[in-house]
């Protein structure tokens, strides 16, 4: 009785398993976030986002595979937390009263200025003291609501504003719709949203900046020192900035550029792989004027191309898709040709075959780039407007608004950043009509280094 009493008492005292050695023992880290382009969303060759990078990166150092997923809202990324589900939310919070109810908040990784917007054509504000008497926007609930609170307590007694719903609304389409003069708004989030409505302008910049960190559940104090170490040793290596500049929405206009290039390389390229180009579109049924398009946007025609998302080659190929096509070096630009070809053929039979032609071609080229399931949920955002699914001119307009909540969060493949699969085709059609302009005789003696100042890949396909 003694020994059994005795073998009780040690059994009671014995430490639960950390939340690290649950982690370990699983295999897996479970990660809640949410479907934002700032956080986490579906891209052409799958995952993407700060979040999901960060996310992947931290599983890998742990040596487990990541199990990441996305609900509607923070509120349920807290039940997530505290139902045990995941062990770590991450999805650009700023740690609350509320989230110390049901988890622990890592050290902050970054801090996000605040912006305020006004419409362009309107009087730009310039202090905080103009917002007083001007009609607000903000999102109800977000951090943004917080800080103008804080505003008011603080500095700005006669502060006020108008809250949007949630997670449908955006401020910025308040201001651009007249129905707000200003929002405020994280400067990463108008990185993506500035594409969406270009009479919207940064007014100027709130001194106060929004922390953001993970929030690791409960009982994970293990667990957050050693998320706090990997972001100090990705913010010491420099990855932190390099990821966080590779999922900005930012984009420049290279339009200019990318024409005068291509007339060099036509010359100092093209002659390298037109042969190829030609075989692999023979072979899989294509216009290898086309195929040579679309080399072109995505790389320039140039085998050592990369991009911020894997992607590499002639054809700017991600690793799983060269794996799907069967080819193992992506840097051979006949491998990499042959392969753009195959899964450029693999898309246009997603395609639906009564869709005419030209259309049924531009929807192929613009799945290539953003993938066919985003693609398909613009066909049918037009189809509930009442405009045409089959018409790419249609379809066209309305594939930007897969980057607004109120369409991506019922659409099945989310959020997408659809303004770009429109300005790849229009690309695309450029480069080729061009080809199917030029006459056999070279071009001027231009070389490459007058043209572009460096390297960078032009496109995300493949």
């Amino acid at each position: 009785m003694a020994v059994l009493a005795a073998v009780t008492l040690l059994a009671s005292c014995a430490q639960a398993p950390s939340a690290l050695q649950q982690i370990r023992a699983r295999g897996e880290l479970r990660v809640v976030t949410l479907n934002l382009p700032t956080c986490y969303y579906l891209g052409a060759q799958g995952p993407e986002g700060l979040e999901y990078d960060l996310a992947s990166r931290f599983a890998a150092e742990l040596g487990v595979r990541l199990k990441i997923f996305a609900v509607p809202s923070e509120a349920a990324i807290r039940e997530e937390l505290a139902d045990g589900h995941a062990d770590i939310a991450a999805a650009q919070i700023t740690a609350t009263p509320a989230w110390s109810k049901v988890g622990e908040a890592a050290a902050p990784y970054a801090e996000i200025p605040q912006l305020v917007v006004y419409r362009q054509g309107e009087a730009r504000p310039r202090d905080t003291l103009q917002l007083e008497t001007a009609k607000l926007a903000v999102r109800a609930g977000s951090p943004q609501e917080r800080l103008l609170a804080r505003l008011k307590t603080m500095f700005a007694p006669h502060l006020s504003w108008v809250e949007t719903a949630p997670s449908t609304a955006d401020p910025l389409e308040d201001v651009d719709s007249g129905q707000a003069r200003y929002a405020i708004i994280d400067a990463r989030t108008y990185s993506y949203a500035h594409h969406l409505y270009p009479d919207v302008k940064v007014g100027f910049t709130l001194p106060q900046k929004r922390p953001v960190q993970w929030v690791v559940r409960r009982g994970g104090a293990g667990l957050v020192q050693a998320v706090n170490r990997f972001f100090q040793t990705m913010t010491a290596s420099g990855e932190l900035a390099r990821l966080m500049r590779k999922n900005s929405g930012s984009t420049t206009s290279l339009h200019y550029l990318q024409l005068r290039l291509f007339q060099v390389s036509l010359t100092q390229r093209l002659p390298r792989y037109r042969a190829w180009f030609q075989e692999a579109a023979a072979k899989y049924g294509i216009d290898w004027r086309l195929l040579a398009a679309i080399g072109f946007q995505e790389s320039h025609w140039d085998p050592t191309a990369t991009s911020p998302n894997g992607a590499a080659g002639v054809m700017m190929l991600t690793a799983g898709t060269a794996q799907a096509m069967g080819i193992k070096n992506r840097d051979d630009p006949k491998d990499s040709i042959f392969a753009g070809a195959h899964y450029l053929a693999e898309v246009r039979r997603l395609v639906p075959k009564h869709i005419p032609e030209p259309d049924r071609t531009w929807f192929t080229v613009a799945s290539y780039n953003v993938g066919f399931g985003h693609v398909e949920d613009a066909r049918i955002i037009a189809q509930e407007l009442g405009k045409n699914p089959d018409s790419w001119a249609a379809v066209a307009q309305e594939l930007p608004k897969l980057a607004e909540p109120r369409w991506f969060l019922r659409a099945k493949c989310g959020y997408a950043q659809g303004w770009q699969p429109v300005e790849y085709v229009e690309h695309v059609r450029q480069f080729l009509q061009l080809l199917e302009w030029q006459p056999d005789e070279d071009l001027p003696n231009v070389t490459v280094a007058d043209a572009e100042p460096s390297w960078a890949a032009a496109g995300n396909g493949g």
